[in-house]
């Protein structure tokens, strides 16, 4: 909660920032897809790809298939970010059209920083998301609905102040390091 914590939106185009591994199973392919779509339907945004490859995956996305995306302008990746807080600060938008994940941390930073999230409806994303609240759900491998899920959050900037602001809330009562010790020691003291 120190390290990630609430800046403004930056000044200029809407910002969506998919911060993840470069693995078919985080949604790269959709989230390419999505940028794609709103970008025929109009919409002002940069889609960028936050993360590096991870060639000892079987899911991983080549880098030659990054930069094929990157050089034809459909998305912008920036390779491996070593300053998440920055990274997340720079951004308007998160995105992660994950397949399945664990309780993915990223989603956790997004919310401490303030940011809306577009994520899909699987365990682990909706259990950092609550639809409507701090964020937008999309169905899982569905560009279309991601497209349209994103297009909402970038033409609305009050949605997405409030959507920030309601995932730092979020992140306050429910996974601050504080809530986590407290929720051990309770576990410790039943046991006792």
């Amino acid at each position: 909660m120190q390290r990630f914590i609430v800046q403004p939106e930056p000044e200029g185009r809407v910002r969506i920032v998919l911060p993840a591994r470069m693995l078919v199973d985080k949604g790269v392919a959709e989230f390419v897809e999505a940028a794609r779509l709103l970008r025929e339907r109009g919409f002002e945004a940069e889609c960028v790809l936050a993360g590096g490859t991870d060639s000892q995956n079987p899911a991983a996305i080549s880098e030659k298939q990054l930069r094929s995306w990157h050089d034809a302008g459909l998305v912008s990746w920036m390779g491996h970010c070593a300053d998440m807080p920055a990274t997340l600060a720079a951004c308007h938008i998160v995105c992660l059209p994950s397949y399945r994940e664990g309780l993915p941390k990223v989603l956790l930073e997004a919310c401490a920083s303030g940011r809306p999230i577009v994520t899909t409806d699987v365990p682990g994303c909706r259990d950092v998301v609550c639809d409507e609240v701090n964020g937008l759900l999309a169905r899982v491998r569905d560009a279309a609905d991601l497209a349209d899920k994103l297009a909402r959050l970038v033409v609305d900037p009050k949605l997405r102040r409030r959507m920030g602001a309601a995932g730092r809330a979020r992140a306050e009562l429910n996974f601050s390091l504080a809530r986590s010790a407290e929720q051990t020691l309770d576990i410790y003291r039943e046991l006792i």
